[in-house]
């Protein structure tokens, strides 16, 4: 799901970089319909930050229920494998703009993440 997401956005074949805040949310039941989400939050140069929300529905009531969210960074490459610039995304809507402001919080997290990690490996 996500790669057809980032795919179709950035009309390029992509990569995965990452794959985080993997939250579940509640049981999927056997037999409930389950619909996949997805949506470009965020994009850098080559990257973009891919939401991914599952939605399972009680076929026999029709209670829907949000089981599980997470958050894809993906890569575009050109055909050498090279990563290759995206187009800018710029949220329009509120949802849109509520999306883009956490992912840009995430971002920075994994960032600080990755130092915090570099210097670990540093000392040891």
């Amino acid at each position: 799901m996500a790669y057809a997401c980032a795919s179709r956005y950035a009309g390029r074949y992509v990569v995965t970089l990452s794959v985080d805040q993997v939250m579940f949310r509640q049981p999927i039941q056997v037999g409930e319909l389950v619909t996949f989400l997805a949506s470009v939050n965020h994009t850098g140069s080559s990257s973009m930050e891919i939401g991914i929300k599952v939605i399972a529905e009680d076929i026999r009531t029709q209670a829907v229920r949000h089981v599980n969210s997470c958050f894809f960074t993906m890569i575009a490459v050109d055909d050498a494998g090279k990563p290759t610039p995206v187009p800018p995304w710029q949220p329009g809507t509120p949802e849109e703009q509520r999306r883009h402001a956490a992912a840009v919080l995430r971002r920075t997290m994994r960032r600080e993440m990755e130092q915090k990690f570099a210097a670990t490996r540093a000392a040891g």
